[in-house]
């Protein structure tokens, strides 16, 4: 298991983290744009700020994970399971969402449009009374 620790926009612009287990790292601010996310496990890791535009993130696991704040524009975020994630303010304009798990995610001011939401499952966040 790999877990990240870096300094606040560290660049992966590119990279191919394929597979990779990065649960309950801190990606604050990193640019992943074009990355290759596919099948990682990103759960609860602390992605505020990161720009992941056009990263393939498609079959990810993100339950759990802080995505506030995030660019999510036009990437792959097919089967991605997104359950109890904060997607608070993050903008995924033009990304795919076919088939996502957004159970108990938190999608206060998110950008959804226009994103291919065909087959995706949301069920809204309740707070604790």
């Amino acid at each position: 298991m790999l877990h990240l620790c870096l300094h606040f926009g560290t660049d992966l612009f590119g990279a191919n983290l394929h597979g990779a287990d990065l649960s309950r790292s801190d990606l604050n601010g990193a640019d992943l744009s074009y990355a290759t996310l596919s099948r990682a496990t990103l759960a609860r890791a602390s992605l505020v700020l990161a720009d992941l535009s056009n990263a393939d993130l498609a079959g990810a696991d993100l339950s759990g994970a802080r995505l506030v704040g995030a660019d999510l524009r036009n990437a792959d975020l097919r089967a991605t399971n997104l359950t109890n994630a904060d997607l608070s303010g993050a903008d995924l304009s033009g990304a795919s969402l076919r088939g996502a798990q957004l159970c108990g995610a938190v999608v206060v001011e998110t950008n959804f449009g226009p994103a291919e939401v065909d087959g995706a499952h949301y069920e809204p966040y309740e707070r604790a009374a």
